[in-house]
């Protein structure tokens, strides 16, 4: 938690990078990111619960360790279902081995206060606003609405469920029975249950991998147009766009700016034995040249990610409006790249993980005011299982993580398709 809230490391990072975490057993690690990730996810609500507990709200919690030993309590004793006297024990015992001693009873009452009257205490907080920055609040608010914004803030509490895509979509019903998998309107499987998903059937034999649903939609858009075409994927890595696209028997060429992320996409490509239609390129996807024009491009541009947030809980408090107006710029630098090397009649699929119309809506409208030559190509109901709900009235796809909420919910996307004269 310190790792992501002081020194501002992804949650993924923090992880990763902790040999401590890496020694422990798989039932333990399970345990340990739960944990943290559901601190970072209801990190508005504990903190709330914190300060309700103290005598003086206002007071700074001291030495800085305490307030993180405090979330951790919290976290478990409200929202995992860890017994009461497991949480007060661990909280203390933490202080206590930080070498902090002199406070342990002070823990030690605070803990047994929470949970004592913290449960009741939850039933009177505003959970959507707590949860989300303020400033992003006021963005979807603007965006969809008060009520869409509530949804979206309450939807983003919720696990998101293990989504897959296929190799080879006439496996659907087979691979669906082996992996215990519900078929999602729009073609991928989805497995309800966490499990290992190196352990799980085809996994080994490259007859899938794994991509949110929604992240699977907008090469859908291309349809069965391009086998045998060359695709350009501008900001590739991790490669699940590039893998449909060369299952459709398209000749990808994929870019990125990380080598270390085009070493996992080729790593993947092998796995799927896709390896021989992927040629990859490290560069900046807003400089970057084709040698030719191409006739169709996937940029999947990098962005606020606000979209993700059931499965990157810490995306959110790692942002700042300062750094969605840079990416902005941004995509409309990788927007204007990818437009020039457009051939005439080509396609481009322009999307993005983030829930701000400036990153989706308003970069479009901006292209389609600007470049004459480039049109909407309008997004038909029949091209996503009958998910009308997710395409807007001027024809692009706009999901928000309430949408199919019945079957777990997607993640937050936006994809407009675009052809040029």
């Amino acid at each position: 938690l310190q790792q992501v809230f002081q020194h501002r490391h992804t949650l993924d990072q923090a992880l990763e990078g902790n040999r401590d975490f890496s020694a422990l057993a798989q039932r333990d690690r399970a345990f340990v990111r739960m944990l943290v990730t559901t601190v970072i996810r209801r990190l508005g609500q504990i903190d709330d619960i914190i300060r309700r507990s103290l005598a003086r709200p206002d007071q700074p919690l001291n030495p800085p360790l305490l307030e993180y030993v405090l979330r951790l309590g919290v976290a478990q004793a409200l929202f995992m279902n860890v017994p009461d006297h497991a949480t007060v024990n661990t909280s203390v015992l933490l202080v206590e081995s930080e070498g902090h001693g002199r406070i342990k009873g002070f823990v030690n009452a605070l803990m047994r206060r929470i949970t004592s009257e913290g449960k009741e205490w939850t039933t009177r907080q505003d959970v959507a606003r707590l949860n989300t920055p303020e400033w992003l609040l006021k963005i979807w608010i603007n965006d969809f609405g008060l009520k869409n914004a509530i949804d979206i803030a309450l939807a983003n509490l919720q696990e998101a469920p293990l989504d897959i895509s296929l190799k080879s979509p006439e496996t659907i019903e087979s691979l669906a029975e082996a992996l215990d998998a519900e078929i999602l309107p729009t073609g991928s499987l989805r497995l309800m249950e966490s499990r290992l998903v190196q352990d799980l059937p085809g996994f080994q034999d490259g007859a899938w991998w794994v991509q949110d649903a929604a992240a699977a939609i907008p090469v859908k858009l291309l349809g069965n147009r391009v086998a045998g075409q060359t695709v350009v994927d501008l900001c590739a890595a991790p490669g699940g766009k590039t893998a449909q696209l060369a299952s459709l028997g398209a000749h990808v060429i994929s870019v990125d700016r990380s080598a270390k992320r085009l070493q996992r996409l080729q790593d993947n490509m092998k796995r799927l034995r896709l390896d021989d239609r992927v040629r990859v390129e490290v560069a900046d996807a807003a400089v970057w040249k084709s040698r030719d024009k191409v006739p169709f491009i996937l940029l999947d541009a990098p962005c606020s990610a606000t979209g993700t947030v059931r499965r990157n809980p810490d995306v959110i408090w790692m942002k700042s409006p300062a750094d969605v107006n840079s990416l902005v710029d941004l995509q409309a630098r990788l927007l204007e790249n990818a437009i020039a090397m457009l051939a005439p009649g080509g396609t481009l699929i322009y999307c993005t993980c983030s829930l701000q119309k400036d990153e989706g809506e308003f970069q479009i409208e901006r292209i389609l005011e600007t470049h004459p030559k480039m049109s909407r190509e309008p997004v038909h109901v029949h091209e996503l299982g009958g998910l009308s709900e997710i395409i807007t009235p001027r024809g692009d796809i706009r999901i928000l993580p309430s949408h199919l909420s019945s079957l777990g919910g997607m993640d937050g996307f936006f994809v407009s398709r675009l052809r040029k004269a």
